[in-house]
């Protein structure tokens, strides 16, 4: 058993300005009736939240199950992960070549990681960090890097759903627009 979670990272949120829009974010879903506007204990690992609210359905895929919790905002420098696993790769923003972490009978690859998971640290600790690609040669920007199964985001702006049904194309887009048309990342996982 577990808990699912799926969180839309907005990735061109900065520290500054995160808190407001986590606000526009939150008034446009209580607008659209998906989550009520005050705050109650519905979420994990969080004092309080917003709950489901009567129209939930319009952001889902399919109504596979009722959501049993709600939606935590987090602001502040955050590295969202899937949970459970691991990444398989990381593939550059430069070039597109893939950084394999394991093979294909997931067997570690020596040495693949470090840099990234050094990076991971330092991005955690400062909000800026660089991986250099094996095959262009290239630094890029940890947060340009983009992961397996999107199993990474770094942001400063995460809206945090707890045990819904997955959402639809439509929603994630409608959400985006509320935030300006940022760019968003949606990361799934289990807990």
């Amino acid at each position: 058993m577990g808990n699912y979670f799926q969180t839309v990272v907005d990735l061109d949120a900065t520290q500054a300005d995160a808190r407001t829009l986590a606000d526009i974010g939150r008034d446009w879903l209580v607008r659209e009736g998906i989550v009520r506007a005050e705050l109650t204990d519905c979420v994990l690992g969080a004092p309080s939240g917003h709950a489901p609210g009567p129209s939930w359905a319009k952001a889902v895929g399919q109504e596979d199950w009722v959501p049993s919790d709600g939606l935590a905002i987090e602001t502040g420098r955050s590295v969202f992960s899937c949970g459970q696993g691991e990444p398989m790769f990381a593939v550059c923003p430069h070039c597109a070549g893939r950084a394999d972490f394991c093979t294909d009978r997931l067997e570690e690859i020596e040495g693949t990681w470090e840099p990234f998971g050094e990076a991971i640290d330092a991005w955690s600790d400062t909000g800026s960090a660089a991986v250099a690609c094996a095959h262009c040669r290239r630094s890029a920007d940890l947060a340009a890097w983009t992961w397996s199964d999107d199993y990474f985001a770094f942001g400063y702006l995460g809206f945090v759903f707890w045990d819904w049904p997955d959402f639809s194309p439509a929603f994630l887009e409608g959400l985006s627009r509320a935030l300006g048309g940022h760019r968003t990342v949606l990361v799934q996982g289990k807990l």
